[in-house]
């Protein structure tokens, strides 16, 4: 019988090309329809390998779900960046490849993110996702958020709502 290994860790400099599929799969599958085309493509292209390898070098703090030797996913944590807030900490993002999605491995890597803020002594903490993304809402709603801010994001001169989900 074989095991199956799943594992949340910080990133390595050598899981770059990885985490770049990774991004570029399921930023496509989360926002194509949602930000303009062009934008998105800019977006994606602006991150290959070697933006990722500098960011599990950065400031910021990369975590990946690695499933049997694939990274599944992956979350970038660190200080809140919306200083009029007063939660201290901020999930960046995370994000899962489609084929992984559903199966518990975000709620997993979310809560590897919450607990290493917690850590860092961040006191609350803050995700941001685009209004008219329905799964990422319903995820942090699922995770105890609530959406209790809001912004704007400009994309190729489309401005799309953003809500922001805060943990106490």
């Amino acid at each position: 019988m074989k095991t199956l290994s799943i594992d949340v860790r910080p990133a390595e400099p050598q899981d770059a090309r990885s985490i770049s599929e990774a991004h570029r799969q399921s930023w496509q599958n989360a926002y194509a329809g949602l930000i303009p085309h062009k934008a998105l493509t800019k977006m994606i292209e602006r991150r290959g390998e070697t933006w990722w390898r500098k960011a599990t070098r950065g400031p910021a703090t990369v975590l990946v779900v690695e499933v049997a030797g694939t990274i599944a996913g992956y979350a970038t944590v660190g200080l809140n960046r919306a200083r009029a807030l007063p939660q201290e900490g901020e999930i960046y993002e995370i994000y899962l490849r489609p084929e992984y999605q559903g199966i518990g491995l975000g709620h997993m890597l979310f809560g590897e993110a919450r607990r290493l803020l917690k850590s860092l002594g961040c006191s609350g903490m803050v995700v941001w996702c685009l209004e008219d993304s329905g799964g990422a809402s319903q995820f942090f709603r699922s995770n105890g958020g609530v959406d209790a801010v809001e912004g704007i994001e400009d994309f190729d001169e489309v401005r799309l709502k953003k809500l922001g989900f805060i943990w106490k």
